[in-house]
């Protein structure tokens, strides 16, 4: 059964340095964590903040291939996880065919925000990786002064923009 979520906040797991997107269940309270890329997790950040920029970032150009080809995002759906990696589906309707294209979850969240497309997830996902987050708590980032000092999406966006990759630690498919 599908899920609706949003993003209920974007963080930085303290234990790896590495950029978490967490989503919600729109009537409810589970969520589901997905780790992702500092890339996507800026890309997620800067639309959350209403930032724009006079040339398309890589997801603003999916958006106007999509556009430019005569698709509609419908929706997103994040299928499941396999070791670890979560799965995700950019659902596509163009010239009255509904089509499915495999994306990772990062990429097809920033796709869906900027396009106002609905996400959803595999209920038992969101059972597998339930945890209470309070309704107007960010997660806590590393860094600061502060450790229970939360960041907004501009304050997330300028500090992945000052980390250097080996902030990241060593990267073992």
């Amino acid at each position: 059964m599908l899920v609706e979520v949003k993003v209920q906040s974007l963080g930085l797991d303290r234990s790896s340095d590495t950029p978490v997107v967490i989503l919600q269940e729109l009537d409810g309270e589970r969520v589901l964590p997905i780790w992702i890329g500092p890339s996507e997790a800026s890309a997620i950040a800067m639309h959350l903040a209403k930032m724009e920029f006079s040339r398309p970032l890589t997801h603003d150009l999916v958006v106007s291939v999509l556009n430019g080809l005569g698709g509609v995002l419908q929706k997103v759906v994040i299928t499941r996880v396999e070791k670890q990696t979560y799965y995700a589906e950019l659902i596509v309707k163009r010239n009255g065919e509904v089509l499915s294209l495999d994306a990772r979850p990062s990429d097809s969240i920033a796709v869906a925000l900027r396009v106002d497309a609905r996400i959803f997830a595999q209920d038992e996902l969101l059972q597998h990786s339930s945890i209470q987050i309070a309704e107007d708590e960010s997660a806590s980032l590393p860094g600061d002064e502060e450790s229970s000092k939360v960041m907004g999406p501009e304050e997330l966006q300028e500090h992945l923009r000052r980390l250097n990759p080996e902030d990241f630690g060593r990267f073992t498919p």
